[in-house]
């Protein structure tokens, strides 16, 4: 599930609000470097020693600028030789590596002017990040569609399936963008688990959640509390139970990580209770038999263009 809170989200809106230069390419956005060195070294150097861009030469960063595929925010061509500032933004676009497809489909639900509601597959990521580029929701549906504008108005993990909102025109963005910056939509998951007969009652998890950048795994600490899911064991199948989890705060990991602490962790959960790395890996190496049961399964909101009353469901098994 998403990641953020309100205020969260309202600041990434504003760190966002200037848009890339470089136009959309294939429906990939151009990347953003932030150059982290100072004067010591040039900006091509600066950006041969960028981690994101590691395998570009200074012959490929020659030809790019040659092109006037590097640019700063306002679009001006960027000087390879003159010496670089910190956190200075540069746009370029980066090579695309081989990704392993993900072989399953990505059905729309619905679909108007404004909006598109798709039914997300498990192992396909909601938009660009790290080595997951063009097997993301977001590049197929602009590719699909034929259309840049497609935006998403929140976020699924990456091993979360169910329904996901995109917007199609960048004015009505941020009206949907905020029914989950606000918490107004409501969110509904359904998730595979051991069976604990004392969860057939409604359990509320408050919590504080904090996840460090570099950490894979997001941590239960000290302070006030920022995470609330609500939990109730709803259904059985063979030795398991089908559990219905409402969040009403959208921290990283948040449900994943109620559940775990409530002894009842997810099904092929790789990150918990235990970091099981053989479990993460099998997708690179084609391998999608274990998915982690979790299904976003219901999105329900008022709309805030037209009023309606909105809710789609996913289609998506959380068992078998």
């Amino acid at each position: 599930m998403s990641g953020t809170g309100p205020a969260d989200s309202a600041r990434r809106r504003r760190g966002r609000a200037r848009p890339s230069p470089l136009p959309i390419r294939d429906g990939v956005d151009a990347t953003r470097v932030v150059l982290r060195s100072g004067p010591e070294m040039t900006v091509g150097q600066a950006l041969l020693a960028t981690p994101s861009l590691a395998g570009l030469t200074a012959a490929d960063l020659r030809r790019r600028a040659a092109a006037g595929e590097i640019v700063d925010a306002d679009g001006q061509p960027a000087d390879l030789d003159s010496p670089s500032r910190r956190n200075v933004s540069l746009y370029l676009y980066r090579d695309l590596d081989d990704e392993v497809p993900i072989p399953f489909d990505l059905p729309v639900v619905y679909r108007d002017e404004n909006i598109v509601v798709v039914d997300k597959p498990h192992f396909l990521a909601t938009m660009p990040r790290g080595r997951h580029v063009t097997e993301t929701a977001l590049v197929r549906l602009r590719r699909e569609l034929g259309s840049d504008t497609v935006s998403p108005a929140h976020r699924l993990d990456r091993l979360t399936a169910g329904i996901l909102l995109f917007t199609l025109r960048p004015e009505v963005r941020a009206a949907y963008q905020d029914l989950f910056a606000s918490r107004t939509a409501r969110k509904e998951y359904l998730a595979l688990a051991p069976v604990d007969e004392a969860l057939t009652t409604t359990v509320t998890v408050r919590d504080r959640i904090e996840k460090t950048a570099g950490d894979l795994r997001a941590l239960v600490v000290d302070g006030p509390v920022n995470a609330i899911s609500d939990i109730a064991l709803v259904d059985r199948t063979g030795s398991h139970g089908i559990y219905r989890l409402v969040p009403h705060t959208g921290r990283t990991h948040q449900l994943r990580l109620h559940m775990a602490s409530l002894g009842v962790p997810i099904v092929d959960d790789p990150l918990y209770p235990d970091v099981r790395p053989e479990l993460a890996a099998r997708p690179d190496h084609g391998d999608f038999s274990r998915p982690l049961r979790l299904v976003a399964r219901v999105l329900e909101f008022t709309d805030p263009l037209t009023g309606e009353q909105r809710r789609f469901e996913s289609r998506r098994p959380v068992s078998g």
